[in-house]
């Protein structure tokens, strides 16, 4: 098992330690297995030999003693990226403030632009926020919601007559709506869960805070009416935003701060985000936001990934709606 000690601390460490296959290999499989065990990610048999010179095991107790590779049963299946260019994919997007394009990608690695966009959207499946959110939100909780898409007097007078439905510029019908959550610590790093929500009616945006927040809990909001009614399970305290934006502690101020970032990378670096992928990319900032006092900085964020990436694998076919070319 690797001593994280050893592990390098910065990008040009991780791209000189990951070179050599063997070690990159030996690293997936100390994240993988940390006890050491060896296990068949189809039938769960530890009966495997492993063949040095192809990198892969064979599985006695599988039907026809099927081999497999330590690719296989995660986020990288079926890819025939080495695992150097993996892990150091890994370590750019989760390293990255507002995040990095799939051109950058591509010519970082050195694979085409398209497997980079695919290899990306693999990695973000790893850390989506969901999978990643252990208890349920306490202490005060900010809740408050946004808007992802372009300005609508940005548009191509066609594009803005399909997706601005008719109504005026700026009636915001043409973005895709977000509700986020944030657990306020004072002294200490926030957390924030964040998820793209098809209505903004009362009863989806007050599932949401009873799925994350524990009842009893204090819970901020601004005055969209959707949230009459929180307080017969939460202290709901309320800030209208058309007086004032914080008063006697009572504000949403956190959350517009992580709006602030989620959108400078998405305007920035993806420059336009289809609404389909949207909570891909949410996702990666939820993941950079919760994590940015990681005390082992890149390295710690790096290695919480990895050691996510197994059992979400995520196909070219899902991905786009379409088969993968031949």
């Amino acid at each position: 098992m690797h001593n994280e000690n050893d592990l390098p601390k910065t990008m040009v460490e991780a791209v000189k330690y990951f070179a050599n296959p063997d070690v990159s290999l030996a690293f997936m499989v100390s994240m993988r297995w940390p006890d050491g065990i060896v296990k068949c990610p189809r039938c769960d048999s530890v009966r495997v030999n492993f063949t040095a010179k192809r990198r892969v095991w064979t599985c006695e107790d599988c039907p026809k003693r099927r081999q497999f590779s330590i690719k296989v049963g995660t986020i990288m299946e079926d890819s025939p990226i080495g695992l150097d260019k993996w892990i150091i994919g890994m370590w750019l997007i989760t390293s990255a403030k507002n995040g990095i394009s799939s051109y950058e990608l591509h010519r970082s690695l050195g694979i085409t632009q398209k497997s980079a966009w695919f290899l990306g959207h693999r990695i973000r499946a790893a850390i989506q926020s969901d999978s990643l959110v252990r208890d349920k939100f306490k202490g005060l909780v900010e809740v408050d919601e946004s808007y992802i898409g372009g300005l609508a007097r940005n548009m191509h007078k066609d594009k803005k007559e399909k997706k601005v439905h008719g109504r005026g510029p700026g009636s915001g019908s043409h973005k895709t709506a977000v509700q986020g959550l944030l657990q306020r610590h004072i002294g200490k790093c926030s957390q924030v869960v964040a998820n793209v929500v098809l209505e903004t009616d009362g009863a989806t945006l007050k599932d949401n805070v009873r799925k994350y927040v524990l009842e009893g809990t204090e819970v901020h909001t601004d005055a969209h009416k959707s949230y009459c009614g929180l307080d017969a399970h939460f202290v709901h305290e309320v800030i209208d935003h058309a007086e004032a934006y914080a008063r006697d502690g009572v504000t949403t101020n956190g959350l517009e701060n992580f709006w602030s970032l989620l959108k400078r990378g998405i305007k920035g670096t993806y420059v336009s985000v289809e609404p389909f992928h949207l909570f891909r990319y949410i996702s990666e900032q939820v993941f950079r936001f919760n994590e940015r006092k990681n005390e082992d900085g890149d390295l710690g964020r790096f290695l919480l990934a990895v050691q996510n990436i197994t059992g979400k694998r995520l196909t070219y076919e899902s991905l786009t709606g379409r088969l993968s070319p031949s």
